[in-house]
């Protein structure tokens, strides 16, 4: 995906990562009050053509059968390509480095390490 997602794309693509099954368009706007059912549903077309969602099944609700969507992109892919995006060819570590001097939360911080060693070891192993 080389597009850039807009505002309401990425909402939609935050509730699709964050849950653990596929969700339906009324999920999507149940989660997100904020999002209509028709600017969600132009989402997900959008998403589709674009490749970073996909149709997981059709299920019953109600008298209806609707889809339920998942993603094909995850976070970290798509976060990476922004970032790409915006640096260009300046330093990745300048970027990584001013994430983690703003981070408070501990456990994200050694899940970065963990990242980091695992990427490490990839590397050396090659």
């Amino acid at each position: 995906m080389k597009k850039k997602l807009s505002k309401q794309q990425l909402e939609v693509m935050k509730l699709l990562w964050n849950s653990d099954e596929p969700l339906m368009a009324s999920d999507i706007v149940k989660l997100h009050e904020s999002l209509n059912i028709n600017t969600v549903q132009a989402c997900l077309r959008v998403l589709i053509k674009a490749e970073a969602i996909e149709v997981a099944d059709i299920v019953h609700s109600g008298t209806v059968l609707s889809r339920r969507y998942r993603p094909l992109l995850s976070k970290d892919e798509y976060f990476s390509e922004t970032y790409k995006d915006i640096l260009g060819d300046a330093s990745r570590s300048s970027l990584i480095a001013s994430f983690i001097s703003i981070e408070t939360d501990i456990s994200e911080i050694d899940r970065l390490r963990e990242l980091i060693d695992k990427r490490k070891a990839e590397i050396e192993g090659r």
